[in-house]
């Protein structure tokens, strides 16, 4: 079993940020993990519901789930009831999306089509 597995995740608090930040800072948590590990990204950015989910296919790493966290109970102060949730597809006040990304090992580029091993990709 790989250690980085059975590790606590990696914590990525993206809420507030607006695209791209929230992926570039999910990138800056992957660069240094190892595969196995999983990052937990917390974003407000209704954006990020397509980004890092591109994201991940881009790298071909795994998006475990994405869910919309509700806001807390907390009422309205105008009225007695909770807030409703936004139905245009953004998020509603105090609402965010929880992404876990499970980071798979990266394939190495030698010996790829295009790379430098391969002798028809080489300038002649």
């Amino acid at each position: 079993m790989n250690p980085a597995a059975g590790s606590n995740p990696i914590q990525v608090d993206a809420r507030g940020l607006h695209c791209p930040l929230p992926v570039i800072r999910l990138a800056e948590a992957a660069r240094g993990a190892p595969p196995g590990a999983r990052i937990v990204v917390l974003a407000s950015d209704p954006s990020a519901r397509h980004d890092i989910p591109a994201w991940c296919r881009m790298r071909d790493h795994e998006l475990v789930e994405l869910s919309e966290v509700p806001q807390s109970a907390e009422m309205s102060k105008s009225t007695d009831f909770p807030k409703a949730p936004a139905t245009d597809g953004s998020l509603g006040e105090g609402q965010y999306l929880r992404f876990v990304v499970l980071l798979r090992a990266q394939r190495s580029k030698a010996g790829g089509i295009g790379s430098d091993s391969d002798p028809s990709s080489r300038a002649r």
